[in-house]
C-alpha cells in the first residue's frame, strides 16, 4: 500500500476534477475507511511512518498527514488496537458512535439510514457479506465514496455531489472534531485532525458548480 502526494490544498480544487486527482481522492477515502473500519495493523502503521516529507504549511490536510505520521512513529499495534476498541466498540458501546443516523437524529437505524440504503441500491452498491455495521458507518460511507469516484463517467459528478451532500456533509466534520477531543484518543486524535481537514476540503470541492 502506498500514498502519493498526500497534500490537498484549497488552491488545488480545480485540478482535483481531473482523472488523476480523482484517483487520489478515492485513495484517501479508502485509506480513511481502513483506519475507521477496524483497528490498524502493523502494515497500516508502517504506511503512515513511510510517508514522504510533507510541508505542514500547505494546510490542515497536509498537517494532518504529518501528524498521523508522527503518531504512527510513536504507536504500536497493541496500543492502537486498545484505543480503537475504546473509541468505537467498548463494552456495549464505544466512546464515539460513528454512524450518520446517530449524528443527524440522535438515534441509530433512523430515516437517514433508510434514505442512504435507497441511494446505494440505485448506485448498485451493496454491503459485503459478514459486515455487521449498518451502511451509515463512517468507514462504509468512505468506501462508498471511493467506489463512486472510481466509477468515473458511469456516475455523474452531479450524483457524486448529491450523495456527499445528503449522506456525509451533514455530520462527518462533526464526527472528526469529536474524535480529536475524545478521552480515549491518542493516535486517533491525528486521524480526527486529518479527517476534519479532508472533509472540509471535500465540502468546498463538491460544492463547486459542475
Amino acid at each position: 500500500m502506498t500514498i502519493e502526494s498526500p497534500v490537498l490544498t484549497v488552491k488545488d480544487e480545480t485540478a482535483f476534477l481531473n482523472d488523476q486527482a480523482q484517483g487520489m481522492r478515492a485513495s484517501v477515502y479508502e485509506f480513511l475507511a481502513r483506519l475507521l473500519a477496524s483497528e490498524p495493523d502493523e502494515n497500516i502503521l508502517q504506511v503512515l511512518r513511510d510517508i514522504s516529507d510533507v510541508d505542514p504549511s500547505e494546510g490542515q490536510v497536509a498537517m494532518g498527514w504529518e501528524l498521523m505520521k508522527q503518531s504512527a512513529l510513536k504507536a504500536d499495534v497493541k496500543s492502537v488496537r486498545d484505543e480503537y476498541l475504546d473509541l468505537f466498540v467498548g463494552v456495549g458501546r464505544g466512546e464515539l458512535v460513528p454512524f450518520g443516523s446517530w449524528y443527524v437524529t440522535g438515534f441509530l437505524m433512523e430515516k437517514p439510514l433508510a434514505l442512504l440504503r435507497n441511494d446505494l441500491i440505485e448506485l448498485g452498491i451493496e454491503r459485503q457479506d459478514g459486515v455487521k455495521e449498518s451502511e451509515d458507518h463512517i468507514a462504509a460511507l468512505c468506501d462508498a465514496m471511493a467506489i463512486i469516484i472510481r466509477s468515473g463517467e458511469s456516475v455523474s459528478l452531479a450524483k457524486q455531489q448529491q450523495f456527499y451532500a445528503d449522506h456525509i456533509e451533514p455530520w462527518a466534520t462533526r464526527f472528526f472534531k469529536d474524535l480529536q477531543t475524545a478521552k480515549a484518543a491518542h493516535f486517533y486524535r491525528s486521524v480526527g485532525f486529518f479527517g476534519e481537514g479532508f472533509f472540509s476540503f471535500e465540502t468546498r470541492l463538491l460544492g463547486m458548480k459542475s
